[in-house]
């Protein structure tokens, strides 16, 4: 029998919403060398945001390439509104972290100042952008690869399956080995993407242009004006290089203590390599008269011209390739703690907030890599597909969020909050206009699916929080429950045959009830028959002091006749509790449980379904040495 001893409820605690110890954790210096440190953290949650450079300046490239190159020289201006923007936004999960150190982000935000359903749908956008970032993530590194070696590319699914199986299995060892096993590969991009602006600032022009050679130009000709709508799609294009930047935020309780300090650090960090690393690359694509091509990546472009077709072209390619593929980990970084904090208010099943050993709420990282698994074979591995629905969510977190830290400064009025909280609403007008633009220039290419996921996701959870509240009435979680009395209790164990499994558990059942009844299910075949007058002459030579009562069944069914006699026994002992033993046996090996006939589980499930009895299963372990 599996018996749950948990803590005791509490006013207002849910369900099955107690915290389980960390296994393997003795003391909390122990636990904090599963926590991270800041430049741990910047390996473990900004992979996303930091690959973003490779397609962030892209997206704004082809957008303003379609006003020629008139449009091409608004590529700074524009960089630097989503810089100023990206600044606005660390500034603001800065403050986010210090005042929600049990992470959430903007769901935290929005549960607090904005309500419970704005809050809901804060947290539906950030796990649909989560789970694109790790299916985008992964096609994006994956089509870097098939682009250098083409042979591959009718593998391309396969290979994305692959990497996701090896960031999964990274992340299930614990956030602060995936942190340790990505921080090189971090470093390598972070340094070549700098290497690359620095060695270019010095340049009078394109060492290279051998990579665009021979490739059709995407510029528009004629064009002599730039429209602000353009701009202004030019800049919600841009923005996706900010997707991962609340991750940070979400994942507090992942840091070492102090972990809000160390998390405000990383998230300063991220910030202004991130904007370096954007404003430097536009920088390079004005300064040597850049213009799309297809088939080649504008990094690609910038890495020629500043080193030349040579080694280090090639490194950036693949420090590239790798960091974009595995971006993907700041999903595992951050999904599985949000997910954690809805299991706890009790909108999604609690057994996401469980947490095992090593600091790593398994349940999330599992389904995350199911569900991103499901997107990649959806999509056949092409980034394409996938990418309209990018980003739309995390524009909605972001704008949620920022509103919410409106309400927070003007609830809390302390010195300066007139200037936060204008900064903040400043930074929700930009993130509202930029997921409104996304949402509806994206809208016919596939965005409409998140317009229509979204609510019902929101719709999800609240149909598990009513769950939850129905089960917590009818336990009465909150309330001082009355005192426990005694009851006669009637204990009933099934029998097949005589043996040691036998004598055990009718002597378990002698220790637990006032009255046992031995039970066993006969059925008129002659063979079955002379089996059924052999056990009860066998009883009755042992006389084990327990009465044998003999349930026939026209079928050879078993669980059935078991549980209506159950039924019939509960009706005609009203004041009795009924417990159904079910001996069993557990082999020494694994393997040996095949060889199993499983009537106790069918014993057990129509017992279950039938009846109110308590069922309590014995397990007889045969060691290897037992005779």
């Amino acid at each position: 029998m599996a018996i749950h001893m948990g803590k005791p409820s509490t006013a207002g605690q849910a369900p099955g919403a107690e915290e389980p110890p960390d296994i393997g954790v003795g003391t909390p210096a122990a636990g904090d060398r599963h926590r991270l440190t800041a430049l741990q953290g910047l390996a473990a949650l900004s992979l996303d945001a930091m690959a973003s450079v490779a397609y962030g300046p892209e997206s704004i490239v082809l957008v303003l390439a379609a006003a020629g190159a008139y449009g091409m020289g608004f590529t700074l201006p524009v960089t630097l509104a989503i810089a100023a923007l990206l600044a606005v936004l660390v500034a603001s999960y800065r403050q986010v972290i210090a005042a929600f150190p049990d992470g959430g982000g903007s769901y935290a935000v929005a549960k607090r100042h904005l309500g419970r359903r704005t809050s809901l749908v804060a947290a539906a956008s950030l796990i649909l952008d989560y789970v694109l970032n790790v299916a985008v993530s992964v096609t994006a590194g994956v089509a870097a690869l098939t682009s250098a070696f083409p042979e591959l590319y009718g593998e391309r699914v396969w290979i994305c399956l692959g990497i996701l199986v090896l960031v999964t299995a990274v992340n299930l060892r614990g956030v602060v080995e995936s942190a340790k096993a990505f921080l090189a590969p971090t470093a390598v991009f972070v340094g070549s993407i700098l290497a690359m602006v620095v060695v270019g600032l010095f340049r009078d022009g394109p060492v290279s242009t051998a990579s665009a050679a021979g490739h059709a130009s995407a510029l528009g000709e004629g064009a002599t004006t730039v429209g602000a709508l353009l701009l202004l799609k030019a800049f919600a294009a841009g923005c996706s290089a900010l997707t991962g930047v609340e991750a940070v935020a979400n994942a507090v309780p992942s840091f070492r203590a102090p972990a809000a300090r160390r998390a405000q650090r990383t998230e300063v960090a991220l910030g202004a390599l991130l904007g370096v690393m954007l404003i430097g690359l536009s920088i390079l694509i004005g300064r040597f008269h850049l213009q799309p091509v297809e088939g080649v990546t504008v990094l690609a472009q910038l890495a020629d011209a500043s080193f030349g077709h040579n080694a280090a072209f090639y490194v950036v390619q693949f420090a590239t390739m790798v960091l974009l593929a595995l971006a993907a980990n700041t999903s595992f970084g951050g999904l599985p703690v949000l997910m954690s904090l809805l299991a706890r208010d009790n909108h999604l099943p609690h057994v996401f907030a469980l947490k095992a050993d090593r600091q790593v709420h398994r349940h999330g990282v599992i389904w995350l890599a199911l569900v991103s698994a499901a997107l990649l074979v959806f999509s056949g591995g092409d980034t394409n597909t996938l990418v309209p629905l990018f980003a739309i969510g995390v524009f909605i977190g972001f704008t949620i969020c920022q509103v919410g830290m409106v309400r927070h400064w003007h609830g809390e009025q302390l010195r300066g909050w007139r200037a936060k909280a204008a900064l903040n609403g400043f930074g929700a007008l930009l993130t509202g206009v930029s997921a409104v633009v996304v949402t509806a220039t994206k809208f016919t290419e596939g965005a409409w699916l998140i317009v229509v996921a979204l609510p019902l996701l929101v719709l999800g959870f609240e149909k598990v929080h009513r769950a939850y509240t129905e089960i917590g009435e009818r336990l009465e979680l909150g309330r001082v429950p009355q005192a426990p009395q005694r009851s006669r209790s009637v204990v009933v164990v099934p029998v097949s045959g005589l043996s040691r499994l036998t004598c055990q558990a009718l002597t378990a059942a002698r220790s637990l009830g006032d009255e046992v009844l031995a039970v066993t299910v006969i059925h008129p075949a002659p063979e079955d028959r002379q089996i059924a007058d052999a056990l009860r002459r066998d009883w009755e030579l042992w006389k084990p002091g327990v009465e044998l009562i003999e349930v026939s069944s026209e079928t050879r069914s078993l669980g059935r006749p078991l549980s209506a006699y159950v039924r019939k026994l509960a009706q005609t002992h009203p004041d009795a509790q009924v417990t159904v033993l079910i001996p069993e046996t557990e082999p020494a090996h694994l393997w040996q449980r095949l060889l199993q006939n499983q009537r106790g589980s069918v014993v057990a499930h129509a017992v279950r379904r039938d009846t109110d009895a308590v069922i309590c299963r014995l397990r007889f372990r045969i060691t290897a040495d037992a005779r």
